[in-house]
């Protein structure tokens, strides 16, 4: 996985699709579901820790925006 889009299409695969409208929170509830399929041996280690990895970058670069408005 390399972009939020294809954590979006992975993530529909398992009929879940999120979109709550804050950016912030949408990548979060994404990084839960992650967590939720990865507990229940759904997901595979490596798909996790990609998606997670690229999720929390995600995150950090949206909460950088918001600090300098």
């Amino acid at each position: 996985m390399k972009t939020i889009y294809d954590i979006q299409q992975y993530l529909k695969q398992f009929g879940t699709i999120i979109y709550i409208g804050d950016r912030i929170a949408d990548l979060e509830l994404m990084e839960v579901e992650l967590k939720e399929l990865y507990q229940s041996q759904l997901i595979e280690p490596r798909e996790y820790q990609s998606a997670l990895l690229l999720l929390r970058h995600e995150i950090q670069m949206e909460k950088d925006k918001r600090q300098v408005k």
